[in-house]
């Protein structure tokens, strides 16, 4: 039979402050993102690091314009002619950016 203790206790919890569940934390922070789109200034906002670099290791390498561009069912709109913008889906933009931190890095 499992041992179990039971202990009363209350933690004061500052009036800026409240508790949330973790799950509920993780869909709020999927929703501040789901509708919304970048361009290349944000991105470069969100990652810290300029256009050029951003283009020679994310978006042209073949192994990730793969996955990215929307012509390969992606979430980036690859500008086809001088003028037109990137454009960055951002909940998948930042979703790709979590999950392949480690590749994008190699």
């Amino acid at each position: 039979m499992e041992q179990q203790l039971q202990v009363s206790l209350t933690i004061p919890i500052p009036e800026d402050s409240i508790l949330v569940k973790k799950v509920e934390l993780e869909q709020l922070k999927k929703n501040e993102l789901s509708g919304v789109y970048w361009n290349m200034k944000d991105l470069e906002a969100r990652t810290t690091r300029k256009s050029e670099w951003i283009k020679e290791h994310i978006l042209y390498p073949s192994r990730f314009r793969k996955i990215l561009d929307i012509e390969h069912g992606g979430f980036v709109f690859y500008p086809k002619t001088k003028g037109q913008t990137w454009v960055f889906q951002a909940s998948e933009m930042a979703a790709f950016l979590e999950k392949n931190f480690q590749k994008i890095f190699q």
